[in-house]
């Protein structure tokens, strides 16, 4: 019901009003039934616009901690997370790993939305990089449908390290439907997983006008921290 309220009669309307976002292909979402929007991820506010623009429930994980901040700051985050259908994951590897795969697929399995970034982190630099395969390890376990999606300026419109948005429009465009079925029971195969995850990198660096370099975005932003 908060979800609905905040999409719906709070915030979705204010933010529409003034962003005004244009959306490219809305009629590859399914009406009804489990699916995945796997998208490019430029700023934090591609979790709130991508579900703004879709009629039924998107869930996306997030990182634990914002889900964990102290004081009013803390659980204004914690409720803004909240509102926009965001579900709290461990990212630090093992077994926290296996719980976020689950957290996933118990969305999936109830015959719903859910927003993943195969990317891993957030672009350093507007560039798209390598995709993790923990999303095509759910994909081939759930046995859905991915939807490919290109958030388009929202890292002008807020990049990496500011805490309030410019006024602008941002774009999505949203590919036809990519269907895995045929590496059913494989998940197991980490040269299909490869394969599988390979493959949305493709479709979201055709749908997009983003350059597409073959590391992973995390590694990078690791070697310009050691370097800062």
């Amino acid at each position: 019901m908060f979800y609905w309220l905040m999409k719906n009669l709070v915030a979705g309307p204010i933010l529409r009003g003034i962003f005004r976002p244009w959306v490219v292909g809305i009629e590859n979402v399914p009406a009804e039934g489990a699916v995945i929007l796997a998208s490019n991820h430029l700023s934090f506010i591609d979790s709130i616009f991508l579900p703004l623009v879709v009629d039924r429930h998107v869930s996306f994980l997030a990182k634990s901690d914002y889900f964990t901040r102290r004081g009013l700051k803390g659980w204004a985050t914690k409720a803004f997370m909240n509102g926009t259908g965001q579900l709290p994951i461990d990212r630090s590897g093992g077994k926290a790993s296996e719980a976020s795969l689950n957290t996933g697929l118990a969305v999936l399995a109830r015959g719903e939305i859910l927003g993943i970034y195969p990317e891993g982190t957030r672009s350093p630099d507007g560039k798209l990089y390598r995709g993790r395969t923990g999303v095509a390890r759910m994909i081939l376990e759930a046995g859905v449908p991915v939807v490919p999606v290109a958030m388009v300026d929202t890292a002008e419109i807020m990049p990496i390290g500011k805490r309030l948005p410019r006024i602008g429009r941002i774009g999505i465009v949203i590919g036809e439907p990519l269907d895995f079925s045929r590496f059913e029971g494989m998940e197991g195969d980490r040269f299909i997983l490869r394969s599988v995850t390979d493959e949305i990198m493709y479709a979201l660096h055709a749908l997009g006008a983003q350059e597409y370099v073959d590391v992973y975005a995390s590694t990078v932003k690791e070697k310009r921290a050691a370097l800062a």
